[in-house]
C-alpha cells in the first residue's frame, strides 16, 4: 500500500461503516413492522393453519433458490441496481399487502425474494468496503440503529392492522422509499477501502462446491444457521407455550419486544467482546443461550420462571448477533465474495426451513417445552463447533504479535 492510499482507507472506513449501519436501520422498520403481521395476515386469507404452514415452506424453499442464484443477477448488472430491485421488491410487498386478501400470500413471496436480495447485496459491500478490525463495530451499530425497527416494529404493525390490514404494510413501503434514496444518497462502494473481485463464479454448483471445500466458511455458515434457529425457537414457540399454560395472547409479543430491546446494549457487548477474541465471544454466547434454552424446559412447571430464562437466552442471542457471523465474514476470500455472500444469507431461509421441520418431530412426541431444549441441545453443539477456532481470530495483528514475543520473554 502506497503512501497516498492510506489516508483514503482510513477515511473511507468509517463513511462505511456508519452509511451500511444507516441503511440495516431503514431495513429493520421495513421487515420488522411486518414481523407479526404476515402470520395473522396469510392466515386471514388462507384460513388454514395446515396450509399456512406448507405455504411458509414452499415460500423459504423459493426464497433459498432465489438466493443462492443472485450472484447470476449481480454478474449480469451492477449491485447497485441489485440492491434498488431488492428495495423495490419490497414496495411491491407493501402494495400487495395493502390490496389484502390472496395477494397477500403473494406479498410474503415477494417479501422472501427482496429480504435475500437486498441481504447478499448488502454483505458484498460489507466485503467490499469494511476492513476486517471494523466488521465487529459494523454490527454492533447495525444492531443498534435498527433497535427501534426490530423492537417496535412488530407490537406497531399489528396495531395498526386493528385500524387496516393494509396499515403496516403502508408503513413498511414508506421506509423502503426511505432506504433506497438513503442507499442512492450515500454511494455506498465508491472508494472502497477492499479492492473489489475482479474473477466470479456465477455458477452455483461450483461455488457451493468451494464453499463446502473450507471448513471455516462452513463452521461459520453454521453459526449463523443456529443462532437464526434460536430466533425462531423464541419468537414463534415461546407465545405458544405462553397460551398452553394459560398466561395470556399477549405474553409471547412482550417477550419478544423485551428480547429486542437488548439490542440497545449492543455497544456495551462490544466493548466486552474487544476485550477478548472472537472465538471467546462466540463460545460464550452459544454456551449461556444454549444452558438458557435448557433450563426453560427444566423450569417448565413454572412458566414465568420458564419464560424469564429464555428472555436472558435470547439476550445472548443478540450477543450471536454481534459476533456470531463474523467468523464467516472474516474467512471469505476476496475473489469470491459475490457469491459467498449468497451463501452466508441462505441461514435465514435454511433455518426458517429446518427450524419448524425439527419441531414438528419434536412435537409428535414431546410438549412444546422440548423444543426448547432441543434447541438448546443445537446451541451447545455450536459451542463445541466454535472451539475450532482459532483463538486469534479478530484480533489485529499487531496484538498477536505482541502476544507471542510477550510469550517469549
Amino acid at each position: 500500500m502506497t503512501s497516498r492510499s492510506r489516508p483514503a482507507t482510513a477515511a473511507a472506513t468509517p463513511a462505511a461503516v456508519q452509511g451500511l449501519a444507516l441503511l440495516a436501520g431503514f431495513e429493520a422498520v421495513v421487515r420488522g413492522t411486518l414481523l407479526s403481521v404476515f402470520p395473522l395476515a396469510i392466515y386471514r386469507a388462507i384460513g388454514d393453519a395446515a396450509l399456512v404452514s406448507s405455504f411458509y415452506f414452499v415460500v423459504g424453499l423459493i426464497s433459498l433458490a432465489a438466493g443462492l442464484l443472485i450472484p447470476l443477477l449481480t454478474r449480469a448488472i451492477p449491485r447497485r441496481w441489485a440492491f434498488t430491485l431488492g428495495a423495490v421488491l419490497h414496495l411491491v410487498t407493501a402494495v400487495l399487502g395493502m390490496i389484502g386478501g390472496p395477494f397477500t400470500a403473494m406479498a410474503l413471496l415477494t417479501n422472501a425474494i427482496a429480504t435475500g436480495t437486498v441481504f447478499v447485496c448488502f454483505n458484498g459491500y460489507v466485503m467490499d468496503t469494511v476492513a476486517k478490525p471494523d466488521l465487529g463495530k459494523l454490527e454492533t451499530l447495525r444492531l443498534l440503529y435498527g433497535g427501534l425497527g426490530w423492537g417496535l416494529g412488530p407490537v406497531t404493525g399489528v396495531w395498526m392492522m386493528g385500524y387496516w390490514q393494509g396499515a403496516p404494510f403502508a408503513l413498511s413501503g414508506m421506509a423502503a422509499v426511505l432506504m433506497l434514496a438513503t442507499f442512492w444518497r450515500l454511494r455506498i462502494g465508491r472508494g472502497q477501502v477492499i479492492a473489489r473481485a475482479r474473477t466470479t463464479s456465477p455458477n452455483p454448483l461450483i461455488y457451493l462446491r468451494r464453499f463446502f471445500a473450507q471448513p471455516r466458511l462452513v463452521a461459520g455458515w453454521f453459526f449463523t444457521v443456529m443462532r437464526s434457529c434460536g430466533w425462531w425457537v423464541f419468537i414463534v414457540y415461546v407465545a405458544i407455550f405462553a397460551v398452553e399454560n394459560g398466561l395470556g395472547d399477549a405474553v409471547g409479543g412482550i417477550a419478544t419486544s423485551i428480547a429486542q430491546c437488548c439490542l440497545f446494549l449492543s455497544p456495551l457487548m462490544y466493548r466486552w467482546m474487544q476485550a477478548r477474541t472472537v472465538r471467546a465471544a462466540v463460545r460464550t454466547g452459544f454456551l449461556l443461550a444454549g444452558i438458557a434454552f435448557i433450563l426453560g424446559t427444566v423450569l417448565s412447571p413454572f412458566p414465568w420462571l420458564a419464560i424469564a430464562a429464555l428472555i436472558v437466552g435470547a439476550a445472548f442471542l443478540i450477543l450471536l448477533d454481534i459476533c456470531g457471523g463474523l467468523p464467516f465474514l472474516m474467512a471469505v476470500k476476496p475473489s469470491e465474495r459475490n457469491e459467498m455472500s449468497a451463501v452466508y444469507s441462505s441461514f435465514r431461509d435454511v433455518s426458517g426451513i429446518v427450524t419448524p421441520g425439527v419441531a414438528w418431530a419434536v412435537l409428535h412426541v414431546a410438549p412444546v417445552e422440548a423444543v426448547f431444549a432441543t434447541c438448546g441441545v443445537g446451541m451447545l453443539a455450536a459451542w463445541l463447533v466454535a472451539g475450532f477456532l482459532h483463538p486469534d481470530l479478530g484480533v489485529p495483528g499487531r496484538a498477536r504479535v505482541r502476544g507471542v514475543a510477550a510469550e517469549g520473554r
